[in-house]
């Protein structure tokens, strides 16, 4: 072996042995279990990497299917689909020879690994941090704990390999101009899109700020030239909205004359505006900024267009897609609003404890217990050992942060806190940056703010590396010792082991339906249609887990995506599953809903071909359950726990 490489190999090596020791048990696991609930999105991450796989050994194009949704035409277009295509193309050669479970699991952690190579060698290309330095950095962030917190939930969001690939790619081109460089660039950020489609746009977000901050200059103006008069109209006005603002948290009210007018204020909102932004004015009068704008000749045009078509490339088939949906107005775009949009983070979410760790677990209330769904979306801890070895850097070694990662860091960092400023708990109603970028066109798909924070860790773990360098070079003697407590240090921190598991196991009724060899279709009840965004009815995540199993296509579905038009079409022209949505829903239903599964339930059960329906008794009442039950005319077959299995007595096996 080369000597070159055997350093290398340990880097790589070492990160597997911490993928294996961070996600333990798992590795004894790998075919009965997982780090999150299959019966929520993690149980869609398995569907997703499962149909893909069928639809390619059936020769068909895998960004379509008709395994869910399907009474509803045409097939199912997935490209707005959180599909991880990424994570697909590696489960393929694995899902013949280790088996759904399993090939997902291998699949994670080799992704966990790759997340670690990826930040390693950008940290290596951008600091002066030694091997062990950038090893332990990149660490920081692979398992950080808002790393970890997506592999509870969302997986998407944790292949976020191609992201620090992306930055290494455009520092390079940058710096050679070449033609491959500027190839690598648009490969890694169709690697990103196609790993989730919110880091397709991060990346886009970095690459435009990173041209803009190359090519334009802002400096300082002259401080002491005399003062215009509009500075002192601002300072006038930032007086009366303050007052304003002060008189509304006393309570004293917001109704006042304006030059005659009366005006009614209610709420915080709109005053916390006009003053924030007029400290953002007050601040530019005072720093008076100077824009040096470049000609034209000196932006790297040439570069963007083979970045831009390198991406292209690769994205094809789904911008195709895209471009489909846009062209029929089957494009879902969410609708964006100034105050009711996601939330973002908790500002004390930043210095939270790990809340993975085993010793916080068991002094506090597990989150992931309590709430699942917010432990995985709004988890935003930093590492602490990492802000303090930054700040101790800073302070004894002279360590000067390159304004270039301070600005990812904190600009992400604040991005992450999303629409406007929570604190404690409380909305403070302080507009942030996300307030005004989200109505931004392509910007705007990326609707949840608090999966920013993924970039603001990865910008934390490069300024990190950049302080252990900078402390080794203070105290040469005393560098590997520096290390070694700080290994230690952040080993501790960031432990989340023992992993809390969840079990794999599909109820045995499902082999009974794997085992009819008709191409029949399965009802599920509670019913419905369920998007990222909206549901209707109460399809459940865990239905599209279980097809892994069985193989029939679903009556209903659930995806990030789905075009409410679609949905309408569906209950219209099948009166019946509209029927089925109402009693799956926890509204009161009336006698009409009775009416149409009398009337119409055999038509369903002939035109849809459905061959099972399987019951689930805790989410359904058995009252509404036994209307189905007779409408339909179904005969039970199997009962396992809380699940029956029924067969149409007009389609028998």
């Amino acid at each position: 072996m080369p000597r070159a490489f055997a350093p290398r190999l340990a880097v790589v090596l070492g990160y597997v042995l911490a993928t294996i020791a961070f996600s333990w048990p798992l590795p004894l696991h790998l075919g009965t279990h997982f780090t999150g609930d299959p019966g929520g999105d993690t149980g869609v991450y398995v569907w997703n990497q499962w149909v893909f796989y069928q639809e390619l050994i059936a020769g068909h194009n895998p960004l379509h299917t008709e395994k869910i949704l399907a009474l509803s035409t045409p097939a199912v277009d997935l490209t707005q689909h959180n599909y991880t295509t990424f994570s697909n193309v590696l489960a393929l050669p694995f899902m013949n020879w280790l088996g759904v479970v399993a090939t997902f699991n291998v699949v994670f952690l080799i992704i966990c690994v790759l997340n670690s190579i990826m930040i390693y060698g950008l940290i290596r290309r951008v600091t002066a941090a030694t091997r062990w330095e950038a090893w332990l950095a990149g660490l920081a962030f692979a398992w950080s704990p808002a790393m970890v917190a997506r592999t509870t939930g969302h997986f998407s969001l944790a292949a976020a390999a191609a992201i620090p690939a992306f930055m290494w790619a455009l520092i390079n081109a940058e710096r050679s101009r070449s033609t491959r460089d500027a190839v690598l660039v648009g490969l890694c950020m169709a690697w990103a899109g196609l790993s989730d489609a919110y880091y397709g746009i991060y990346c886009l977000m970095i690459g435009v700020v990173y041209v803009t901050a190359s090519a334009f200059r802002v400096t300082a103006g002259d401080r002491h030239a005399p003062r215009v008069c509009c500075v002192w109209v601002v300072d006038v006005l930032l007086v009366c909205v303050g007052g304003l603002i002060a008189g509304l948290v006393l309570g004293h009210g917001g109704d006042f004359s304006l030059f005659g007018v009366p005006v009614h204020v209610r709420s915080l909102y709109t005053p916390v505006l006009l003053l924030t932004i007029l400290v953002i004015v007050r601040a530019i009068l005072w720093w008076r900024p100077q824009f040096e704008v470049p000609s034209w000749r000196a932006l790297p045009v040439k570069m963007l267009l083979i970045a831009a078509l390198a991406c292209a490339g690769p994205l094809a088939p789904v911008l195709y897609g895209l471009g489909e949906r846009v062209a029929e107005g089957r494009f879902v775009n969410p609708d964006i609003f100034w105050r009711s949009s996601p939330r973002g983070v908790d500002l004390l979410a930043f210095v939270h404890p790990n809340p993975q760790h085993p010793l916080v677990r068991w002094l506090t209330v597990d989150p992931l217990v309590l709430q699942p769904t917010v432990f995985v979306e709004y988890t935003a801890s930093l590492s602490l050992v990492a802000v303090a070895i930054i700040i101790i850097a800073m302070w004894r070694a002279g360590f000067r942060p390159r304004p270039a990662w301070i600005a990812v860091t904190l600009g992400f960092a604040l991005l992450a806190l999303g629409p406007f400023l929570i604190i404690g708990g409380a909305n403070t109603h302080v507009p942030g940056p996300w307030a005004l970028l989200r109505y931004v066109p392509g910007f705007a798909l990326a609707r949840t703010p608090t999966r920013f924070v993924v970039v603001a860790s990865m910008g934390l773990s490069i300024l990190m590396a950049g302080g252990l360098a900078s402390l080794g070079e203070r105290w040469p003697h005393r560098r590997r010792q520096i290390g070694a407590v700080v290994g230690l240090l952040l080993l501790f921190e960031l432990c989340p082991a023992p992993r809390p598991l969840y079990s794999a196991e599909i109820s045995p009724i499902y082999d009974r339906i794997a085992a009819d060899p008709r191409p029949v279709r399965v009802l599920s009840l509670p019913f419905g249609v369920r998007d990222g965004t909206w549901e209707t009815g109460n399809f459940r995540p865990r239905t599209q887990f279980n097809q892994t199993r069985h193989g029939k296509a679903l009556i209903g579905g659930y995806l990030s995506r789905v075009s409410q038009r679609r949905v309408e079409r569906m209950r219209v022209e099948y009166p019946t599953l509209d029927a089925l949505i109402k009693l799956s829903d926890t509204a009161p239903i009336g006698p009409e809903v009775k009416q149409v599964l009398d009337d119409r339930g055999d038509r369903l059960i002939a035109q849809g071909d459905v061959g099972y329906v399987v019951i689930d008794q805790r989410f359904i009442p058995a009252a509404r359950a036994q209307l189905v039950i007779d409408a339909l005319k179904l005969r039970e077959v199997q009962r396992d726990r809380h699940l029956t299995l029924y067969v149409p007595a007009a389609n028998l096996p």
